[in-house]
């Protein structure tokens, strides 16, 4: 097997981290709407979960064409943390939710952070995935990705039954708060660029 360079593993880490933690909602979030918040009801997770992803694919693009006029890749780190704090702060602010107003908010601003995150790691991992072994390294981040969520899932509604819906989202912050901090150490690192594209050495 081909090991990727430290790059490609840094970005697969963070990719990790992210989806298990918020993996750990996936399988409970109905649940905590329902039951948790007043006003909650299947409708509305629906409309919950379609706000996220719509926010998210009606911001993507023009950020994406932000990133790509402006040269270099100091902006896409820019984008790529403040998207991952944002993923934090949410997790954390979703312990004090009690109205489906608030659910509404944050899910906006869920979509927002994913919009800053998708294109910057997309575009970052592209840039220097390892070259003819570009299939491989692709579905190493989708493997890494496939059992952070899948085990999250299984063991997310555990985890609620045991410690409380509250405690559920402060892992999910724990884990995105790792992730930023893999993002803080890659910006540090030579392969950055501040000009045209450069190929890795």
């Amino acid at each position: 097997m081909v090991k990727p360079n430290n790059l490609i593993i840094k970005l697969i880490g963070t990719n990790f981290f992210l989806n298990a933690g918020w993996g750990l909602i996936a399988p409970i979030f109905a649940i905590y709407i329902t039951e948790q918040v007043q006003g909650g009801s299947i409708e509305m997770v629906g409309f919950a979960v379609g706000t996220h992803w719509i926010v998210k694919s009606a911001l993507q693009p023009f950020i994406a064409y932000k990133m790509d006029v402006v040269k270099g890749e100091r902006d896409d780190i820019s984008f790529l943390i403040k998207g991952m704090i944002m993923f934090t702060v949410i997790a954390l602010l979703y312990v004090f939710v009690t109205a489906m107003w608030q659910v509404f908010l944050l899910e906006t601003i869920r979509g927002i952070a994913l919009a800053l995150v998708f294109p910057a790691w997309s575009g970052i991992f592209t840039r220097h995935i390892d070259r003819e072994w570009e299939a491989y390294t692709w579905s190493l981040t989708s493997t890494g990705m496939g059992f952070a969520v899948g085990f999250a899932a299984a063991f997310g509604g555990i985890i609620a039954s045991i410690i409380g819906f509250e405690m559920v989202f402060v892992f999910v912050a724990l884990m995105g708060a790792i992730s930023t901090a893999i993002i803080y150490v890659v910006q540090k690192d030579p392969w950055l660029q501040d000009g045209p594209q450069q190929e890795d050495k």
